[in-house]
């Protein structure tokens, strides 16, 4: 299990190794109210690597810029996964960046120290510039100091380097991991050393002999379930469910539960017909806001950016699925809203979940008909005249209780297969949030024959 970085530079700071002042993030108040002092970086607590290329990690001199910046980053899914948790750290004036590590190298079945001059987020990793140190036998300082050495250090890094791999090498063994790193070691000009980031792999098959891993991993902030957050009362205005919708989620960061009015959801479902799905909070509330604006209901949201269970993601297909069943049973919403961005599937991969889910629990099997105006992406400068006289709205009324259509807010194309299959689905496709949310809460509010 892959830690995050907060944790493993709490991990770093029992063992001496030098770390910046940080504070983990969970929500914008307590941005607020920030102990640590300006300039700072704030970082998406992701196990993804990548984080800056990504714009994971950004910088603020004051309060306002912070919370931009922390907004910014809460929405930004990496590889699928939007953060639960930021860290806020102290700004380090870097002169050099170096990567080291201990892992356990497979083929010799030993512990292998690892270091490179060429760490840092624009460092090229390779063979030939990673210089490697095969544990054999007992540890040593030798070990450490042949490292350096290896690596082309000279003078007073070579003893202060070294220290730091004895240190790495000692939380390695002792906590039976299988990867510790720091990537990058900051050198700031008057030669002091700060491990500016790290990732420590834990083995899972160690975590009970190790209480304090225990306790680490329990403080990890993720809610337990891919549940969806439910709305008290929807009345079809942006104010009162985006208040609600904020309670909710701010619930499931806190690892809270969020189904608190889930006994109430058969007398909504009659007047909230709406579901939306988004990978991050921040898109998932503009969704929200904007489907509200629109007159539509929303029901309830699910943000399927979360890593469910604390432990290793699962997919993002895996989620998806677990929101179309979150919001189909017991009692389903007419219309989802299904806006994900990122690499982490493509349009083409959406479609094939929806279809094959569709398929296995016998949505749209008879009465569906194929769309006249699909499937080119619906323009948000279309007014909503238009959206009303688009036979999506009749094929909705023609699914009545048979799965919810689907509105997919999609950037490019879909291949020529994947536009077969949509033509002859209740899955319809818009080019921007503002207009998929126009069309779900029209779609939402057609006629019931």
């Amino acid at each position: 299990m892959d830690l995050l970085e907060y944790q493993a530079k709490a991990l770093f700071a029992a063992m001496g190794i030098p770390v910046l002042p940080s504070q983990p993030i969970a929500s914008l108040q307590e941005l607020r109210e920030l102990k640590i002092p300006y300039p700072i970086a704030l970082k998406s607590q992701v196990r993804a690597g990548g984080r800056g290329r990504a714009g994971g990690i950004r910088f603020a001199s004051n309060t306002i810029d912070a919370v931009a910046a922390a907004q910014a980053i809460f929405s930004l899914p990496i590889e699928g996964e939007c953060p639960a948790l930021l860290l806020a750290e102290a700004k380090y004036n870097v002169e050099q960046e170096f990567y080291l590590a201990v892992a356990l190298d497979d083929n010799a079945r030993r512990p292998v120290l690892l270091g490179s001059t060429q760490g840092g987020m624009d460092g090229k990793l390779s063979a030939g510039t990673v210089h490697q140190v095969l544990v054999d036998g007992e540890f040593s300082p030798f070990y450490a100091r042949r490292l350096v050495l290896k690596m082309g250090l000279r003078g007073e890094l070579v003893p202060s380097v070294s220290e730091i791999v004895e240190r790495m090498y000692a939380l390695f063994v002792q906590n039976d991991l299988d990867l510790v790193e720091i990537n990058p070691l900051g050198v700031d000009r008057a030669g002091g050393l700060m491990a500016l980031d790290g990732k420590v792999t834990v083995n899972d098959s160690a975590i009970d002999r190790h209480a304090e891993l225990k306790c680490l991993l329990n403080g990890v902030v993720m809610p337990p379930s891919l549940k969806p957050v439910w709305i008290e009362g929807g009345t079809g205005t942006a104010p009162a469910p985006a208040a609600n919708a904020t309670h909710g989620a701010q619930g499931a960061v806190n690892g809270q539960g969020s189904n608190s009015t889930n006994g109430d959801r058969s007398k909504k479902n009659a007047s909230t017909p709406i579901g939306i799905v988004c990978n991050g909070m921040g898109l998932t509330l503009a969704a929200l806001d904007l489907v509200c604006r629109f007159g539509g209901n929303v029901a309830g949201f699910i943000n399927v950016g979360w890593t469910v269970g604390g432990g290793r993601p699962e997919t993002l297909e895996e989620r998806l699925e677990q929101a179309l069943a979150s919001l189909s049973h017991p009692h389903p919403v007419r219309v989802v809203l299904l806006d994900l961005l990122g690499s982490a599937i493509t349009l083409d991969g959406m479609v094939t979940v929806i279809h094959q889910y569709a398929k296995r629990h016998g949505w749209w099997r008879q009465e569906t008909q194929p769309m006249e105006e699909l499937p080119q992406p619906l323009p948000t400068n279309r007014s909503e005249g238009d959206f009303a006289s688009n036979n999506l709205a009749n094929s909705l009324a023609l699914n009545k209780g048979r799965g919810p259509a689907i509105v997919l807010r999609v950037l490019g194309e879909p291949s020529d297969e994947t536009r077969e299959l949509i033509e002859s689905l209740p899955i319809s496709l818009a080019d921007s949030l503002e207009a998929a949310a126009k069309l779900t809460a029209v779609l939402a509010n057609a006629p019931q024959v």
